[in-house]
């Protein structure tokens, strides 16, 4: 079974009659300017719904045929199921013919049915001539075309065999997917009394429902779809590969342009670098270069660019490069583009979006990445690039152009290579790397350290750039490798079997510096003063040591005390407070016989403890 619903785009040289047969297929006039009614062309893109027997609903875009509007051609003629390539019988081929010809090959259309107008001005010998000749350029055509089809839009003459001729083409089409995300290409932008700003495009992908949610890029703002209207008719939903018209409320039509974009669903953004396929047309009389400049064509986008990292690409061939643009579009691995020169402006060439969000390094050249490479191999080159930093699986179906159903299978098919941590892939080589590193890091702690149960856990993973659950996954490798062994709860690793070395000495180190804090009682020294004191640089991590067993107590950062002091500061403040039922530092220090050196830091223990709090600069017990 084929589309029910598709989009039909007209191609072909300056009045050769596009317009017209539109005009004849749906009745509708496309012809949307003065300018265009006086000049007999069409500038910019019309529009008409046409349909076709067996519940076929087809819109036509009906695109400008003048070279100097090509621009507005390529905007119509992105997103097109099946090209019409008009051609005029009493002129055959022509320039814009060929030029568009090429564009309908860059952009991927997959079918097409050439329509020889006019042929009320010529006889039927020459009929036959146009028609042989327009047959085998075609043959050479990457596009299927269907058998060449004589019309008279002004005699009404052929236009049933079109027709039929484009039901034939739909049954070899299928509807594209909507369990895809969204995406409306902006091609028009205009206000309305009663819906607000409307937009319209041809839906490339996903659906979207009125009362939805869009975000417009590259203007990056959420809106809400007040209304929807599908081939010119009030509708609850687009569809793919449908003509659709969304009135948007919390946007205003100045804010928005041709080339603009209305997305569903995450891992869309705006980019200005995409790696790319790309193909040179065979009627280039040079190679491209990079930083040649060039103009691209993206769904309905037109931006300056330059590319990059490119090796020369010669006439008629494909070769992959680096687009750095000038302003942001909206990109996806898939979409197919075209490219003009600069000055003077032609079509020169087009291709195929391999990453819309390429890493700085590697070159393009060197990623591996291919236009018939499958997803999940791609996928694979991506992780291993992305390192620990990983590939949130958010971005896939943007950057890999899947369905968000196909992710699953997309991951598996990225071989044992690719590990998950939550919803960030990262490569199983840089885990291994990392674990290899810290290794040793937790061996160079015990060697400094060894008093200490093991490194913590906090400085382990302050040690590694990553998501968090890259880190919950490094830990947990780690564990199971053996290369650390985590204890007391989790807060420390070490190497497994380790024990804290120097027991005897701590035990006899420590005894001599709990009897002096025990002498100090509330008159605490600082941690530099006992190492001078002692001449005994491994003071601090005795004092740690001798915290973790209980016996002292952290002050602050630079003191320790007795458990048994503190719990005699504590009883000779509650008493003071009892007593006074406020008291200033001042007031504390002759009760207690303590200068502000030892005073301040324990009162900002007690404050800690929960024992007091502050009132301005007095204290009260905590109720």
């Amino acid at each position: 079974m084929g589309a029910n619903r598709l989009v039909v785009g007209t191609a072909g040289h300056i009045d050769h009659g596009k317009t017209a047969l539109v005009k004849a297929l749906t009745g509708v006039d496309t012809d949307r300017w003065e300018e265009e009614k006086r000049r007999g062309i069409t500038i910019d893109l019309g529009f008409a719904p046409l349909a076709l027997p067996g519940d076929i609903q087809a819109s036509i875009v009906d695109v400008p045929g003048h070279e100097g509007f090509v621009k507005n051609m390529l905007a119509g003629a992105t997103g097109i199921d099946v090209a019409l390539l008009v051609i005029a019988a009493d002129e055959g081929i022509m320039p814009q013919t060929e030029e568009h010809l090429a564009i309908v090959e860059l952009l991927g259309v997959r079918r097409g049915i050439p329509v020889l107008t006019k042929r009320d001005l010529v006889d039927e010998e020459w009929l036959a001539l146009v028609r042989t000749e327009v047959a085998q350029r075609l043959e050479r055509s990457r596009v299927r075309w269907a058998a060449p089809i004589a019309v008279s839009a002004l005699k009404s003459e052929g236009l049933e065999e079109l027709k039929k001729a484009l039901v034939e083409v739909v049954e070899g089409l299928q509807d594209r997917p909507e369990d895809d995300l969204f995406r409306l290409p902006i091609d028009r932008v205009f206000a309305l009394p009663g819906a607000g700003t409307v937009v319209t495009g041809s839906t490339w992908s996903g659906a979207v429902a009125a009362g939805d949610m869009v975000r417009l890029l590259p203007l990056d703002r959420d809106v809400r779809v007040r209304s929807i209207q599908v081939h010119g008719h009030a509708a609850d939903q687009a569809g793919p590969g449908r003509r659709t018209a969304l009135a948007l409320v919390g946007v205003d039509k100045t804010e928005l342009a041709r080339g603009h974009v209305a997305v569903t669903g995450p891992g869309w953004a705006a980019t200005s670098i995409l790696d790319v396929s790309l193909e040179v047309l065979p009627t280039l009389r040079k190679p491209l270069a990079v930083r040649t400049r060039i103009r691209v064509h993206l769904g309905t986008a037109e931006v300056l660019g330059r590319l990059a990292q490119v090796r020369e690409i010669a006439p008629g061939q494909t070769g992959l490069a680096r687009l750095l643009l000038e302003r942001p579009i909206v990109a996806r691995a898939g979409d197919r583009f075209v490219i003009r020169s600069f000055s003077p402006v032609t079509t020169i060439g087009g291709g195929i979006v391999l990453d819309p969000y390429p890493p700085k390094r590697p070159r393009v050249s060197e990623r591996g990445l291919a236009a018939t490479q499958p997803a999940g191999e791609r996928l694979g080159r991506f992780v291993d690039e992305a390192g620990l930093a990983g590939v949130h699986v958010s971005v896939l179906p943007v950057r890999l152009g899947i369905r968000p159903a196909d992710g699953t299978n997309t991951i598996a098919a990225a071989g044992k290579g690719v590990l998950s941590a939550g919803d960030v892939l990262v490569p199983r080589r840089a885990i291994a790397e990392e674990i290899e590193r810290l290794t040793v890091l937790v061996a160079e702690h015990h060697e400094q350290h060894p008093l200490d149960p093991g490194l913590s856990l906090q400085a382990l993973r302050a040690g590694v750039n990553a998501p968090s659950e890259v880190l919950d996954l490094l830990v947990e490798h780690g564990a199971k490798k053996q290369a650390w062994e985590p204890v007391e709860g989790g807060a420390f690793v070490r190497r497994p079997g380790w024990q804290a070395a120097l027991r005897e000495r701590a035990g006899d180190a420590g005894g001599r510096l709990a009897q002096r804090l025990a002498e100090a009682r509330w008159q605490l020294p600082t941690v530099s003063e006992l190492q001078k004191e002692f001449s005994d640089p491994s003071v601090p991590a005795l004092l740690a040591h001798l915290a973790r067993e209980g016996s002292v107590e952290r002050v602050d950062q630079e003191r320790y005390a007795l458990k048994q002091a503190l719990e005699e500061f504590r009883r000779a403040v509650e008493e003071t407070l009892r007593e006074l039922g406020e008291a200033t530092p001042a007031q504390f220090r002759d009760r207690l016989g303590l200068t502000r050196k030892y005073l301040i830091p324990l009162l900002e223990w007690a404050d800690r403890r929960g024992i007091t709090s502050r009132k301005g600069d007095t204290r009260v017990l905590r109720a």
